[in-house]
């Protein structure tokens, strides 16, 4: 492992680590990745991303064929999905944390995004959050269904599963998992009570001085 790759696992490593210290990856929950010139470094199956270490991330090429390491997380194929997506992104990370999944269970804001902009931090730091349809964790099909949402998006919720959000780094990745959650969690504590959200001007204020993407 050269010290660019190095590097770029201790980062991972720092975020999952810090994904659970703040209890967004319950249990052995959750799954996150890193890009470092045509590799991918991920999570592997079944370890706590509280355990990450260097020596245990799996190691993949650009078509998701394991090269080293651990077997990884059965989501690679929705992590490579993502990557698709997202051009610039450098890093992935997928959580179950506790308001996002109970947010992913509530029918879509919009057709364009699954949270409302209940707060300007929302759309500045992530943009639109689409819905992503159900498919059985792990599965092909989860995968395909993100590749084909319309629109752009840096991040999404998948229905009944949890959050998935990418980054130019791990940090970043993680900071979007985070508002992803903090949206979430009032988004569900506002259920049956009216609330204001962000109008179409107000959001694309923010969209056009952030280069955050959101659709109306």
């Amino acid at each position: 492992m050269n010290a660019e790759t190095r590097e770029a696992a201790l980062r991972l490593c720092d975020a999952g680590r810090r994904a659970v210290d703040l209890g967004l990856s319950p249990g052995a929950s959750g799954n996150v990745s890193v890009r470092v010139a045509d590799l991918t470094l991920m999570s592997p199956t079944g370890i706590s991303l509280g355990e990450l270490e260097p020596e245990v991330l799996s190691v993949l090429d650009s078509g998701g064929t394991h090269l080293d390491g651990p077997p990884p997380s059965k989501e690679y194929p929705l992590h490579l999905a993502l990557y698709g997506r997202v051009e610039e992104a450098g890093s992935v990370v997928h959580l179950h944390s506790p308001h996002a999944t109970a947010a992913s269970c509530l029918p879509p804001w919009s057709d364009t995004s699954a949270l409302p902009p209940v707060t300007p931090y929302l759309v500045m730091r992530v943009g639109q959050v689409p819905l992503v349809p159900y498919a059985a964790p792990g599965s092909a099909r989860l995968a395909h269904n993100v590749s084909a949402l319309p629109g752009t998006f840096r991040a999404a919720l998948l229905a009944n599963h949890g959050s998935l959000a990418a980054g130019r780094d791990p940090a970043a990745a993680l900071a979007g998992a985070i508002e992803i959650e903090e949206a979430a969690r009032l988004v569900v504590s506002l259920q049956g009570h009216e609330f204001s959200v962000l109008t179409a001007e107000e959001v694309r204020e923010l969209t056009d001085q952030y280069g955050t993407p959101w659709g109306f």
